[in-house]
């Protein structure tokens, strides 16, 4: 059994998420809190498994709650939280939650697939004992990359992303030039939030990729969600943005796969990929489609990985070239773009 914290202010809420939990058996409810200082005195009390926990709160918030109990003991957090506290969210990442969705979420309409899509993503948090920490290694090369002319870079993550994306950026330098698209799987429906949000981690131009969009340099473009994203050839030598509305695939919308397929066919060999934490497969054929048409293909190491579902699976389809903790990806993607 799942041990589970609900934390909110509002009762409703606490009987909705009540209710969401208890379908499925896994997850026990054995206590709530109603605002911050009876949620630390809760969690450090009752050793919760998993803890879903309210930003906006009377007597303490939820950012504070987190710095208080990850100081005292690790305890996997999940944000719920409204969209007027998005920022906040992406924020309590920073602090130690691992994963967060919009209160919004949880209605009757919420479809059973999107459910238990939820329902797994929580069993798999609640195993987590604590953030990783980034070793210091030399990279793991599996073939060489010979130097060409770089275009673009995908980018994939997913549980975990935010925290990672944040310090990937701030390693990043201001001066990169190449564009960078990204699919960060987001249940949260705070798109927009998170790209203003990441913004404030780079002197990037980050925002959220608009349809017809031509790439630029120094611009980071981040997926909307619930549409995937792709790449075409724009009139000129331009490349271009697009999305389409086609059913999951890996059971993800925006699917990486789908990204990295598209601008390896548009940028053979001067494309670079790279799989960061979540869990899944998403980016995995997509690695395969990155290598075959002589492009560059990255994934972040296990240890570094909150979650190495996604980064594993694509290192197993022996197509990734080089193998990297969290804080050298930045540094080996200016090595390859000079």
């Amino acid at each position: 059994m799942i041990n589970t914290l609900i934390v909110d202010d509002s009762a409703l809420v606490r009987d909705i998420l009540r209710d969401f939990l208890e379908g499925d058996t896994n997850f026990k409810i054995i206590g709530e809190a109603e605002d911050g200082e009876e949620a630390v005195e809760k969690i450090l009390s009752l050793n919760p498994d998993l803890v879903t926990l309210d930003i906006e709160m009377p007597k303490m918030n939820g950012l504070e709650v987190i710095e208080v109990v990850m100081k005292k003991v690790f305890v996997p957090i999940v944000v719920i939280s409204s969209h007027d506290t998005a920022k906040n969210a992406y924020e309590a990442t920073i602090r130690g939650a691992l994963e967060f969705y919009s209160k919004e979420l949880f209605s009757a309409s919420l479809c059973p697939a999107k459910r238990q899509e939820i329902y797994e993503t929580l069993k798999r948090i609640s195993s987590i004992k604590a953030w990783n920490v980034t070793p210091s290694f030399e990279p793991s090369l599996q073939s060489p990359a010979a130097k060409r002319e770089i275009r673009a870079v995908v980018i994939a993550s997913s549980t975990g992303g935010p925290k990672a994306l944040s310090r990937f950026f701030s390693l990043l330098p201001g001066d990169f030039s190449v564009p960078i698209v990204l699919v960060q799987h987001n249940s949260s429906g705070f798109d927009k939030s998170f790209a203003q949000w990441l913004g404030t981690y780079t002197t990037l131009n980050v925002k959220l990729a608009e349809d017809g969009e031509v790439l630029t340099s120094g611009t980071v473009y981040i997926a909307a969600t619930d549409k995937h994203l792709g790449l075409r050839k724009a009139d000129g030598a331009g490349c271009c943005l697009y999305y389409n509305d086609d059913e999951p695939e890996n059971n993800q919308k925006p699917a990486a796969d789908i990204l990295f397929r598209t601008a390896a066919e548009v940028f053979g060999q001067s494309v670079i990929s790279v799989v960061l934490t979540g869990m899944g497969c998403d980016g995995a054929q997509g690695t395969q489609k990155v290598r075959e048409m002589g492009g560059i293909t990255l994934a972040q190491d296990e240890e570094s990985s909150l979650i190495y579902g996604m980064p594993k699976t694509a290192v197993e389809t022996g197509c990734v070239d080089i193998v990297l903790p969290l804080d050298r990806i930045a540094e080996e993607l200016v090595r390859l773009t000079k």
